[in-house]
């Protein structure tokens, strides 16, 4: 997948299509059913996602002028932004994801070639402003599985579930207490290792279903491991 944020904005103006065919099939009680989040509704997931396009435009424009503006006000304030619009009702729900989605691609758009290299305050530390596209595309992408509605991880590009699966593994390998394992995708001999290769298992599957067990969102039914056991528990992921 290229990490041109101007030509990845085609993956996310096709995400966001995607996202929002299914949030226009919800009514008021699709809303208010689980989402795979604990203690989330849809409802929230939709919220988060619409804020987390404003986080992103801050940022843009953190990049493109210099001003220091964080990505939220404060993790209070982004916690009760999502609670205070979960509960909207469906129209409201598509009117700020359209309306967000569009603040999001505008920021993108008044981008100076400079303004990529910079280096923005995230959530959770800086990041280059260079990967906020990714960033957003992987948002839309992940939290749209979180919403229960008959979207997998299969449906996912495949440039995109390897880009996932590949940022996951660095993510778990570089932490305080790496599991060690081995990962091998289905039809070919390309490996991800993780931790100490000696010993590990080896986990093999599709890009799109080893992405989505190594960020906690999907069983490991659709895995295999090598020699016969239980699986390793991926840490946390961001």
């Amino acid at each position: 997948m290229t990490t041109d944020p101007l030509l990845l904005m085609g993956e996310v103006d096709a995400a966001t299509r995607r996202l929002l065919r299914t949030a226009a099939s919800f009514d008021a009680a699709d809303l208010a059913a689980a989402s795979l989040l604990p203690g989330w509704t849809r409802g929230h997931v939709l919220a988060h996602v619409a804020r987390n396009a404003d986080g992103f435009v801050n940022l843009l424009t953190a990049a493109r002028t210099g001003a220091a503006l964080p990505m939220y006000a404060s993790l209070d304030a982004r916690t009760a932004d999502i609670e205070a619009g979960s509960s909207r009702p469906p129209a409201a729900h598509l009117d700020d994801l359209r309306r967000t989605a569009d603040l999001f691609a505008e920021a993108v758009a008044a981008m100076p070639a400079d303004a990529w290299a910079a280096t923005v305050q995230a959530r959770k530390g800086p990041w280059p402003a260079a990967l906020l596209v990714w960033g957003r595309l992987r948002e839309i992408e992940v939290h749209h599985l979180d919403l229960a509605a008959d979207y997998r991880a299969a449906d996912w590009s495949e440039t995109f579930a390897h880009r996932l699966l590949r940022e996951a593994a660095s993510h778990h390998a570089t932490g305080p207490t790496p599991p060690s394992m081995v990962l091998r995708l289905d039809g070919s001999e390309h490996e991800v290792v993780i931790g100490e290769r000696v010993g590990a298992p080896v986990v093999a599957g599709s890009a799109p279903d080893l992405a989505v067990w190594l960020i906690g969102r999907a069983d490991s039914t659709l895995l295999s491991v090598t020699p016969d056991g239980p699986l390793p528990t991926p840490p946390e992921w961001i």
